[in-house]
């Protein structure tokens, strides 16, 4: 009602301005400035037509300068923009999105600049003649078609343009007729006119043109009856056959005007006497039109004010105790009074035994400062029954600024209250289960903590890890997963005692805080019940689920920076239960902390290891086993840390692997031991091959062969001079892609092999079908291969089978001249070990290779 009432005042401004003759630049601005508050985002403009020219140009509008600078002597024309097809074809034209309309061609790139990608033009035409005045705009800074209630908006702006432009052109004709007659007659602001005795206008003064619409010549010699609404039309004839008998008249009557529209007249009509003859009549017609909306408006006002949803109440400000003086429908709904019961009480009547008294002393204080106040307080229905009602009190003054009543807006927002609680409730509560969320077990646990320390109590925190949930949800759907996490928050629930508190950590973890534990074990013992309950069958519809526990305790007696700590320590707790393969229970322990401080110390440093070269290649030769010429080597990354040392490979390339560090080293190794292995071949010209491991989340990653080739072609190393070593759990998982992989590489010239061979998978089936060139015997087979052992028959027979297939033996962890000698009389292929050398930097090979002679050990 607030928006109508203020659309009514600005419409009635621009009326206001339009009755008083300002300017036409205001009056036109007001318009635009009318529309652009109604819509949000909106620009306007009004543009004029020159009908000799037959171009429209901008009276007003706030558009940007560059843009207003153009609309100059636009075209009209049915391709010219929105505004030129408007006028052109007399109707509403919307341009949805100038970027895509055609007939913008010229304007496009202008309107683009200046931020505008809608325009919807309507014609503004005369009502009476329905000549073109010019047309109305709406700018949008983005895209989209008009709405209804925009369109009606539109139309209402057109209709006060044209009223504005029409009163512009009657007005000047009203000037005109002033300067031709200096009398009475001309300047009187009401409609005079003059009547034969058969009721035919013989004259008429410039007011009437100005306000019909018709000029003198156009009325003068037309009956009256042509102007009079049928309805009225018997009553005037009366009235005028009363005058022409010389007896005056006044009476209300409705004309129809040039535009069509009806207008209301306050008339007087007195006989024309000659020589004591009745010769015509006289006529003075007031145009109440104005008058007439005004107390239209009104009833409007009270019309929306009875079908208002708000409750409203009038109290009478000058009589005792303020008594209610009038009530709408939705306040009687509202209270469940009726109007008897309501009208010349005070509305005291509403307040209750849990009526806030604060909010009821803030509104008496601003009835007694006359002045608007606003509050929500807890209100009475006749019932008993309570609502909270949004109330705002607002003083009228009379013409002399006294305060005559005030008005009461009340509005029922009990639903809002318990929406706000029910948002207050999820902002600290699981929606799922119900139990406490993370922010809220954090406020227990900072309030529970320091109550610890204060009373030198013990907190003990249960961190719980459902095992092997998300094959529940996988299997049985999210629904299924849903409800048994609420049942188990349930049997959680049963354990708690007053003061605990039950909290969904996130997925499916669950965290207890139990404070004052003053039996020593007793968190274990709540702990043990935990995942004795949890461990129950879950009976879920038609399924009977399964699942187990993991769970970790912690307690406020270890040293803590934070109290969020606690939860942590929990956390680290429950991991190494998880560890020992879940449905378990384990005890924060300190050690935990400092290895899990060390991985991320070790994960960090890691990070930039290779930036600040930590990292470094050491290479050890693969020797022919009946030559003894060194055919390559082998990379093997170290890692020499500031702090620490060196850290064996497995330490970091497994924390590498479980974190994703594993592809930027891997791909570091392979780029290094590229361009090492392409310097010593350049240098010695020599065709040294190279041997780089690759981790099966390398090989795995869809972009592997990409990057194996952007090394290649940025190193310049032939791929015939690389190998790739694998372990045999790149085959585990998607082994049709591993060896769509694999050939691919063979096709390049890459040699792979199959590292650690013997001691993994080792599915016969596979390596016959695998394209690779090599495997290498785990170091573990060499052991007491030389003395007919088992592991003589297992070296044995690998190398047979390898052979038998196409592919070369490597032997690893070659130490002895026995294990050498045997080797090469079993037909090994490549040997390699600290026989023949240690893993070594690149300075040290380069000098190794230069002391061998013919690069053969």
């Amino acid at each position: 009602m607030k928006a109508t009432w203020k659309a009514l005042e600005a419409q009635q401004a621009i009326q206001d301005l339009i009755a008083q003759d300002a300017p036409l630049e205001d009056t036109l601005a007001g318009i635009c400035q009318m529309i652009e508050q109604q819509s949000t985002g909106a620009l306007s403009s009004i543009m004029l037509c020159d009908t000799k020219t037959q171009t429209l140009s901008l009276a007003a509008g706030n558009l940007p300068t560059a843009f207003k600078e153009c609309l100059q002597s636009i075209p009209i024309g049915p391709e010219v923009g929105s505004c030129g097809r408007a006028a052109y074809w007399q109707k509403l034209v919307v341009t949805e999105d100038i970027q895509q309309d055609t007939c913008w061609e010229g304007y496009r790139a202008l309107a683009s600049a200046s931020g505008l990608r809608a325009c919807w033009s309507y014609p503004v035409l005369s009502k009476g003649q329905h000549h073109l005045l010019g047309t109305f705009a709406i700018y949008y800074p983005f895209p989209g078609p008009p709405s209804p209630v925009e369109i009606e908006q539109i139309k209402r702006a057109v209709g006060l343009v044209a009223l504005a432009v029409e009163r512009r052109q009657d007005h000047r004709t009203l000037r005109e007729n002033r300067q031709r007659y200096r009398s009475l007659f001309t300047h009187h602001p009401d409609v005079v006119f003059s009547l034969d005795l058969n009721g035919a206008f013989t004259s008429a003064n410039p007011a009437t043109a100005l306000i019909s619409g018709y000029n003198e010549d156009e009325i003068r010699g037309r009956h009256y009856a042509e102007f009079v609404i049928a309805e009225d039309l018997p009553s005037v004839d009366k009235a005028f056959m009363h005058a022409r008998r010389g007896t005056p008249q006044h009476y209300e009557a409705r004309a129809i005007d040039a535009k069509g529209d009806i207008r209301c007249f306050a008339v007087t009509k007195l006989p024309i006497v000659v020589d004591e003859e009745v010769v015509g009549v006289y006529g003075i017609a007031r145009d109440i039109t104005q008058h007439k909306a005004s107390d239209t408006r009104l009833r409007l006002l009270q019309r929306s004010v009875e079908s208002s949803i708000n409750g409203i109440l009038i109290v009478d400000a000058q009589r005792p105790n303020m008594p209610v003086e009038y009530v709408n429908r939705p306040f009687l709904t509202m209270t469940g009074y009726t109007q008897e019961e309501v009208i010349g009480r005070n509305c005291q009547f509403l307040l209750g035994p849990d009526s806030d008294p604060q909010a009821v002393s803030q509104l008496r204080e601003g009835i007694a400062e006359q002045r608007d106040v606003h509050v929500t307080l807890l209100n009475y229905r006749k019932d008993g029954s309570t609502f909270w009602n949004d109330m705002f009190i607002s003083p009228v003054p009379d013409d002399t600024g006294r305060v005559t009543h005030y008005i009461g807006i009340h509005h029922d927002v009990t639903e809002q209250k318990a929406n706000e609680a029910q948002l207050a409730y999820n902002a600290t509560h699981d929606p799922l289960t119900g139990v406490a969320n993370r922010a809220l077990l954090e406020q227990h646990l900072e309030h529970d903590y320091c109550l610890t320390l204060r009373h030198q109590g013990k907190l003990e925190v249960i961190f719980i890890d459902l095992d092997d949930f998300k094959s529940v949800n996988d299997s049985l759907g999210h629904s299924i997963g849903d409800r048994l996490l609420i049942e188990a928050a349930q049997r959680l629930q049963g354990l708690l005692s007053p003061g605990d508190t039950l909290a969904r950590f996130g997925g499916d973890e669950f965290v207890l805080l139990l404070p004052s534990m003053d039996t020593e074990g007793q968190g274990r013992m709540i702990a043990e019940q935990a995942r004795q309950e949890l461990a129950q069958p879950y009976h879920l519809g038609q399924h009977v689920v399964n699942i187990s526990a993991s769970i970790g305790i912690a307690n406020s007696q270890a040293e803590l920076d934070l109290p969020i700590h606690l939860i942590q320590h929990a956390d680290l707790a429950m991991y190494q239960a998880k560890m020992q393969g879940g449905d378990a229970v384990h005890s924060f322990e300190s050690h935990i902390k400092e290895r899990v401080n060390e991985r991320i110390t070790l994960r960090n440093d890691l990070a930039v290891a290779s930036e600040n070269g930590e990292l470094d290649l050491h290479y050890q030769p693969l020797v022919h086993a009946q030559s003894g010429v060194i055919e390559g080597f082998e990379a093997l990354v170290r890692w020499n840390h500031p702090s620490m040392g060196y850290i064996p490979p497995p330490r970091f390339t497994s924390l590498a692997e479980e974190t994703g560090q594993i592809m930027p080293l891997g791909e570091w190794v392979l780029r290094r031991a590229c361009c090492d292995i392409k310097a010593i071949n350049d240098r010695l010209g020599t065709q040294y091959r190279v041997a780089v491991n690759v981790s099966p989340l390398q090989f795995h990653r869809k972009d592997f062969l990409a990057r194996l080739r952007h090394v290649l072609e940025e190193t310049g190393l032939p791929a015939s001079r690389l190998d790739i070593e694998l372990t045999e759990g790149v085959l585990v998982n998607r082994t049709e892609a591993a060896i769509a992989t694999l050939h691919t590489l063979r096709s390049m010239g890459i040699g792979t092999a199959i590292d650690d061979f013997g001691t993994g998978y080792s599915s016969l089936s596979y390596l016959r079908d695998l394209p690779i060139s090599k495997v290498k015997l785990d170091r573990s087979f060499l052991q007491e291969s030389d003395d007919g052992s088992r592991n003589a028959a297992i070296v044995q027979g690998v190398i047979t089978m390898a052979h038998s297939l196409g592919l070369q033996v490597v032997a690893e962890g070659v130490e002895t001249e026995a294990q050498r000698e045997d080797l090469r009389t079993r037909k090994c292929d490549l040997l390699q070990g600290y026989l023949f050398a240690r893993p070594m930097p690149m300075p040290a090979l380069k000098q190794f290779l230069h002391g061998s002679t013919a690069h053969a050990v």
